[in-house]
């Protein structure tokens, strides 16, 4: 897929801007010998936008649907992590993090519902 394409699509260009900060959080945990949260975040956060791609390319309505409610279980699952984080001593702060989760889930969210409809 192209840089354009990428560009052009809101949910997409926000999963890989929400793993790129996931991947630097990571690093962070990683930094302070956090490596069972961080190895489990970075898998979930990092899914999100894998499973959105693969749906680019879906081959029938419901094949999309279903990889893009795949996503939103790892929404659910980064989520989780990400309140562990920030429940726990010593974390980094996840704030902005979590920010960018709930507008990819707003936006997964409204995908499934007009997908749905049509």
């Amino acid at each position: 897929m192209q840089v354009s394409k990428i560009e052009g699509n809101l949910i997409l260009r926000l999963s890989i801007d929400f793993a790129l900060k996931a991947i630097a959080y990571c690093d962070e945990l990683e930094s302070k010998r956090k490596y069972v949260i961080s190895n489990q975040l970075l898998k979930a956060a990092t899914s999100i936008g894998a499973n959105l791609f693969e749906a680019q390319n879906a081959e029938s309505k419901s094949d999309f649907i279903h990889k893009v409610k795949i996503a939103a279980k790892e929404v659910d699952e980064t989520k989780y992590w990400l309140i562990l984080c920030g429940q726990s001593k010593n974390y980094p702060e996840i704030k902005d993090l979590f920010t960018n989760l709930e507008s990819i889930e707003r936006v997964i969210t409204k995908i499934l519902s007009s997908s749905k409809k049509v």
